[in-house]
C-alpha cells in the first residue's frame, strides 16, 4: 500500500491541477473534443446494454478484465464496445479506518496463527476502475486480445523501406493527441507544460494511473511539435526538446508529487502505440506495461546517443515485439529471408 499523493503546489507554466481520471486512449477520431474530464459527477455510460461477446484479456495478478460486447442491440444490429475492468489500488487511510470499525467478514481457512476472510467493504472502498472504448474497431478488439509476441530486428533501411510505408497505410487517427495539445480536452488535467511550439510539451498523467498514490506513478509528455512519429525521427536538431522533456519534467514531477528524478524511469517506447513522438515517466518500483528491455529506451540514454552520432536512430539496428499475426512482422521477417 502507498501513500496517497501530496497536494499539488504552484509552478512555472503550470496549467491547471490534475483530476480523478487519466489520458485519453489512442485509436479512432473522437466524437467529441472531451467532456467531464476530472469530475465526479454521477455519470452513465455511452451506450445501452452490454452483451459480452468474448473475454479478450485477464490477468488475475493485475486484477484486471478485458471485455468485448455488443451495445444498443435493442434499437438495431448492435454496436461493438470494449471495457475494461480494473481493480483500484488500496488507500492506507480509507483501509485503516476500515480495519479499525466492524467490516463485514467471512471465514475462509484457521489454522493456528493464519486466518483467511473474504472480506466485503463499503461502496467507497470497493470501486472499480472502468474505460470504454466505444464504438470499437477491429483495431481496438485486435489491440486488446492476449496473442503471442515475436521478436524482430529492424535495420535502418528496414524502417525506410518496409516499417515507414506500412505504417503510412494504416488509417490510426492521433486527433484525440492534438486535442490535448489544443486544450480541447482534457485541459484542466494537464500538470505541466512548457509552451515552446518547437522545445515544448505537456506532460499529463496517463491513463494507467488514478493518481491515488504513488507507487504506480505514470504520466506522459506529449511534445507540441507535429511531425516527429518515433524514436526513428530523432536527430541531434530535437535534443533542446528531449533536454527540455527530461529536465522539466523530472522538475514538475518532483513540486507536484515529491517524487525526484531518481526514482523515475524516464523513456521513450519503439515501437510505440501511437505516432506523435512521447516520453513516459512511471515510478521506478512499477513495473509498468512496455518498461522491458526489448521496447523501452532510456531518455537519458537517447539524448546521449544523439549527442555522439546525430543519425544514430537513423542507423542503429532496433530490436523490438511484435504480435504474431501483425502484418508487419511477416513484411520484416520476409524481408530478412531475402
Amino acid at each position: 500500500m502507498a501513500d496517497a499523493a501530496p497536494p499539488p503546489s504552484k509552478r512555472k507554466r503550470e496549467v491547471a491541477a490534475a483530476g480523478a481520471e487519466a489520458s485519453g486512449t489512442e485509436g479512432e477520431e473522437p466524437k467529441a473534443a472531451g467532456v467531464g474530464n476530472g469530475t465526479c459527477a454521477a455519470a452513465h455510460f455511452p451506450f445501452a446494454g452490454f452483451r459480452v461477446e468474448k473475454v479478450l484479456r485477464e490477468s488475475a495478478r493485475d486484477k484486471i478484465l478485458f471485455l468485448h460486447g455488443k451495445v444498443n442491440e435493442a434499437s438495431g444490429a448492435g454496436e461493438d464496445a470494449v471495457v475494461i475492468l480494473e481493480k483500484t489500488p488500496f488507500q492506507v487511510e480509507q483501509v485503516a479506518q476500515l480495519l479499525m470499525g466492524t467490516p463485514e467478514l467471512q471465514l475462509q481457512f484457521s489454522n493456528d496463527i493464519y486466518s483467511t476472510y473474504h472480506m466485503f467493504p463499503p461502496r467507497q472502498l470497493s470501486d472499480v476502475k472502468t474505460t470504454v472504448v466505444y464504438p470499437a474497431t477491429e483495431k481496438h478488439l485486435n489491440k486488446y486480445l492476449r496473442q503471442d509476441l515475436r521478436l524482430v530486428r529492424e535495420t535502418g533501411d528496414d524502417y525506410k523501406s518496409i516499417t515507414l510505408p506500412h505504417l503510412e497505410s494504416q488509417s490510426l487517427s492521433i486527433q484525440w493527441v492534438y486535442n490535448i495539445l489544443d486544450k480541447k480536452a482534457e485541459a484542466d488535467r494537464i500538470v505541466f507544460e512548457n509552451p515552446d511550439p518547437s522545445d515544448g510539451f505537456v506532460l499529463i498523467p496517463d491513463l494507467k494511473w488514478n493518481q491515488q498514490q504513488l507507487d504506480d506513478l505514470y504520466l506522459i509528455a506529449i511534445c507540441h511539435r507535429r511531425g516527429i512519429r518515433s524514436l526513428r525521427d530523432l536527430t541531434a536538431e530535437h535534443l533542446p526538446l528531449l533536454r527540455n522533456i527530461l529536465q522539466e519534467g523530472q522538475e514538475a514531477v518532483l513540486q507536484r508529487y515529491k517524487v525526484k528524478g531518481d526514482r523515475l524511469r524516464v523513456y521513450l517506447h519503439y515501437l510505440p502505440s501511437y505516432y506523435h513522438l512521447h516520453v513516459h515517466f512511471t515510478a521506478l518500483g512499477f513495473e509498468a506495461p512496455g518498461s522491458g528491455v526489448e521496447r523501452a529506451h532510456l531518455l537519458a540514454e537517447v539524448i546521449e546517443n544523439l549527442e555522439c552520432d546525430p543519425e544514430h536512430y537513423q542507423r542503429r539496428t532496433l530490436t523490438f515485439a511484435l504480435r504474431a499475426d501483425d502484418p508487419l512482422l511477416k513484411l520484416l521477417q520476409e524481408a530478412q529471408k531475402s
